[in-house]
């Protein structure tokens, strides 16, 4: 009987433990938070490009995907909380902001295309009038080799570590992560994930006797399928990771940090708090206070020079 019994419970036994391990698959993490942010930051990018062709669709997606933004939020705190989140809140949003980002592609699709122009209907010139010498050549344009990364392309990449003045030294290393895919004439140059390395070039941390600590970064090194290359990349803004939610104004240099940090303080969001880029990419922070990039800063990188690939 002991040995019956012990068959018949093996099967009940096999299926309390295949609960937990279905339930175990089905459980939300702080990645799969930082995943959606990621998206409500690709969709943005995708509302702005659509701004140029349909400025009121944009602007009607772009109030919707601010609602999402804020609920990514809240899941991220209810996480923390609560340490679980039930999968159906995360796939619902998670579908959301794939809605908004297919809405956008299409609107922009439908609206990129436009008509031919009617040709114009040429005229005869007089039989006496004399033949009009050949038009000179138009000079060749000039294009970027489709294996280059041209001057001046701007990058998006997310701080893999925090960077502070107040414990920085010049010539320390850190790396960051491409956000979105670099295409250029509908190809790839440099995939989302490429590694960016950066180097503190200088930094003056805040003391009683300088008030305003200031950093400078650059990047010398990207890395993607196998190969490093090298660059030349300047720092030109500093976002908040959760996603761009504005524009920052870009201060050249000798411009007056006071007046240009009450403009970006005053409520541009998405900007990282504190700090303003100015000229050859340093970093100021607001009197008294370091400059502090945390983890997951997204900082905008302009290659200053060529890089053939």
């Amino acid at each position: 009987m002991t040995w019956t019994f012990r068959m018949a419970a093996a099967p009940v036994l096999v299926a309390a433990l295949a609960v937990p391990a279905r339930a175990q698959s089905t459980v939300i993490t702080n990645a799969d938070i930082q995943k959606l942010q990621d998206n409500v930051y690709l969709a943005e990018r995708d509302i702005n490009q659509l701004k140029t062709r349909d400025t009121a669709r944009a602007t009607q997606l772009q109030t919707e995907l601010d609602d999402l933004s804020d609920e990514v939020i809240y899941l991220r705190v209810k996480l923390r909380k609560e340490r679980t989140l039930a999968r159906s809140e995360y796939t619902d949003v998670e579908s959301r902001i794939e809605g908004v980002r297919t809405r956008t592609r299409a609107t922009g699709t439908s609206t990129s295309t436009a008509p031919p122009p009617p040709a114009s209907t040429p005229t005869s010139a007089p039989a006496t009038a004399p033949p009009l010498p050949p038009a000179p050549a138009p000079p060749p344009a000039r294009t970027s080799s489709a294996r280059e990364i041209p001057a001046g392309t701007e990058l998006d990449v997310r701080m893999s570590t925090a960077l502070n003045s107040g414990t920085a030294k010049v010539e320390d290393r850190f790396e960051a992560t491409t956000v979105v895919d670099l295409v250029i004439d509908g190809r790839v140059l440099v995939p989302a994930g490429a590694v960016a390395r950066g180097v503190v070039s200088s930094v003056e941390p805040g003391t009683r006797t300088n008030r305003t600590a200031r950093m400078t970064v650059t990047f010398d090194q990207m890395t993607f399928g196998g190969r490093a290359y090298p660059i030349r990349g300047t720092v030109t803004q500093a976002i908040e990771g959760a996603g761009i939610k504005g524009e920052i104004p870009r201060a050249g240099a000798g411009a007056a940090v006071g007046a240009i940090l009450g403009g970006i303080l005053g409520g541009v969001k998405g900007a990282v708090a504190g700090v303003l880029i100015g000229g050859g990419g340093t970093i100021a922070a607001t009197e008294g206070k370091e400059v502090d990039l945390p983890q997951g800063t997204v900082l905008r990188v302009r290659i200053e020079s060529p890089v053939p690939l």
